[in-house]
């Protein structure tokens, strides 16, 4: 069985610390934040976006900040957004950019020559499972579905992502057909930037299937226009409980994406200070509960030092990984 272990003592402290919450905090009095400026690195409809809104979502409707406000900037797999963060510093200190496993794949396979090191790290938030979907009129449902087209033909079962090749999206699925006893290296991945453009080729019939973000896909499964045919989770996820897991389809691999929050370099430490004042209050209202809830997310939060140690660990982790699957 292959298991992608990222952060695991995280998730178990983070799942001890919810199983000890008592009722949510009420909204603050006052907020910690007149505003916040969320910068996506990627288009509308992606993970990133999705997270970056309903956090400022959550923030402001619970009072935490009185605004909140975003800005999508796509390019170079994330890397435009990062290189204007870096090199606009001190007019950004009033912006937090989203970003998540990317920032740490896309580094070590140089898309672009920055990594979270030049960014002041700010706080983990969330953690979102991978699907793999198809359209609502594929003649696919499951996994074994998918896997009996990729036998019969592998290159025309391609499959999409919205990452580059060797990203995210790439590796979820070259995971999952590893361990499903394919050759990974035979999987046809076709690269879209962010998430929307990738669920869009997926609906036009562009790709057999679509390697993506479990809450990207959890409302256009409930709408009936896309069936969630693999999730990465342990167990399965109230957002979408009909949807099964890799591991009840006979495929041994979880998968579990991070995202979070980064500042400018040079941020000042008190500004830091009440990003991730505003962030932990956050996690006890139930302005947070209901879009963490709605997305199936899971609640991983790590600040500063412990954020640092946790991308550490995670960049050890996956440039193994990636090395295995001839990525690096």
């Amino acid at each position: 069985m292959t298991t992608f272990k990222i952060g695991r003592r995280v998730l178990m402290a983070a799942a001890v610390a919810a199983l000890g919450l008592g009722a949510p905090a009420s909204a603050a009095e006052e907020p910690v934040l007149d505003s916040i400026h969320f910068l996506i690195p990627g288009g509308a409809g992606g993970g990133w976006d999705g997270t970056a809104r309903g956090t400022g979502e959550a923030l402001t409707k619970a009072g935490l900040v009185g605004n909140a406000s975003y800005e999508n900037m796509s390019g170079g797999g994330g890397g435009k957004a990062i290189g204007y963060l870096i090199e606009n510093s001190e007019s950004n200190h009033g912006t937090l950019m989203v970003n998540s496993t990317p920032i740490v794949i896309r580094s070590l396979t140089g898309v672009f020559p920055h990594n979270f090191r030049d960014l002041t790290l700010v706080a983990g938030t969330i953690g979102d499972y991978a699907a793999l979907v198809v359209g609502k009129d594929s003649p696919i449902d499951s996994m074994e579905d998918l896997l009996a087209a990729f036998d019969a033909d592998p290159r025309a079962t391609a499959i999409g992502g919205g990452s580059v090749p060797g990203g995210m999206d790439h590796l979820v699925a070259a995971m999952v057909m590893e361990a499903a006893g394919k050759d990974p290296l035979d999987v046809k991945y076709i690269p879209y930037d962010a998430g929307g453009k990738a669920m869009a080729a997926l609906l036009s019939g562009e790709i057999a299937a679509l390697s993506t973000g479990f809450s990207e896909a959890v409302d256009l499964a409930a709408a009936g226009e896309i069936k969630i045919i693999g999730v990465t989770s342990e167990e399965r996820v109230a957002a979408a409980p009909d949807a099964m897991t890799m591991k009840e389809q006979g495929i041994g691999t979880t998968f579990v994406n991070w995202r979070g929050f980064f500042g400018a370099p040079g941020l000042p430490a008190d500004k830091v200070a009440m990003y991730q004042a505003a962030l932990s209050k956050m996690y006890d209202t139930p302005e947070w509960e209901d879009v963490r809830g709605r997305n199936g997310w899971v609640n991983i939060h790590n600040s500063g030092d412990a954020f640092k140690t946790f991308l550490e660990e995670q960049e050890q982790v996956i440039g193994d990984l990636m090395k295995k699957l001839g990525f690096l």
